[in-house]
């Protein structure tokens, strides 16, 4: 059908494609994008190992949904990034969870709602009716706890 080739000349705007194609669709997208992070936490009321101080790399998945603007975007990968950086991974990165977050028993449950609450604020504000689908926070790599809007809508 298609073999290889190299492309000689880039599509041109309002030349090869028109503005108003842009945007193939007007359904809502959900995109989704990963971080990890390094920290430390303690269990209370648990008569475990984790009772103890003990670490984690969590991984935390993003699903993050929205109708596509003129150009055919939910929201930038970047603008998600950016928000992770400064309202979020801030307060767990090399932390002592147990201090930087409010307080509760630093559970993967408890904390997959406070992060699930905290991109869902950073988001309000955004264009393209942009909403929080869902959080997974990984604990361990075959471990995770996870936030649904559903769930979280229905408390």
């Amino acid at each position: 059908m298609f073999g290889f080739r190299i492309v000689e000349e880039l599509q041109k705007l309002d030349k090869d494609i028109h503005r108003k194609e842009l945007a193939y669709h007007q359904k809502r997208v959900m995109v989704s994008k990963e971080f990890s992070f390094d920290a430390a936490h303690h269990l209370h009321c648990y008569e475990g190992k984790c009772k103890n101080l003990h670490g984690h790399t969590y991984q935390v998945v993003f699903g993050i949904s929205g109708f596509v603007d003129k150009v055919g975007f939910v929201i930038d990968f970047g603008d998600i990034k950016e928000i992770w950086k400064n309202k979020i991974e801030t307060f767990l990165d090399h932390r002592y969870l147990n201090e930087t977050l409010p307080k509760m028993n630093t559970t993967a449950e408890n904390m997959v709602v406070w992060i699930f609450e905290q991109m869902e604020a950073a988001i309000q504000e955004l264009p393209n009716q942009c909403q929080v689908e869902f959080v997974r926070l990984f604990e361990t790599p075959t471990s995770y706890a996870e936030a649904r809007r559903e769930w979280m809508n229905h408390a």
